[in-house]
């Protein structure tokens, strides 16, 4: 449990670097993103692509871990997500559920509220 808890904490910090291959290097070949409120997203070149479309807008990125707790391959991290689009930022309070397999992101769940996000970017 020590060792996913590392992992999910380096892929955390690893945000801000906006370093799309970096991130997806953290997940399984047939790993899945599922980005809260939209439809999941599976496999290693898929996730990449997602994760480039966020990148493409954001300046930088800071996540703060709040809590982070594991139970065997499941690490559950409560996060604020602090990101910069240009000149706007947005405060983006996240749950994020991980599966791990391997040392690697099997399964990403994002849980947030996509409404404070719009309202801070808009």
């Amino acid at each position: 449990m020590a060792d996913n808890i590392g992992i999910v904490r380096d892929f955390i910090a690893a945000w801000s670097r906006l370093d799309a291959d970096e991130l997806v290097g953290y997940f399984t070949d047939d790993g899945t993103y599922h980005n809260m409120p939209a439809a999941p997203v599976s496999g290693r070149e898929n996730v990449r692509k997602l994760i480039k479309s966020f990148l493409s807008t954001w300046t930088a990125t800071q996540w703060d871990v709040v809590n982070i707790v594991a139970a065997g391959d499941v690490v559950i991290a409560e996060r604020i997500d602090r990101t910069r689009l240009g000149p706007k930022s947005v405060d983006l309070p996240c749950c994020g559920v991980f599966e791990m397999q391997g040392g690697k992101i099997k399964v990403w769940r994002d849980y947030f509220d996509m409404g404070t996000y719009v309202k801070a970017v808009s």
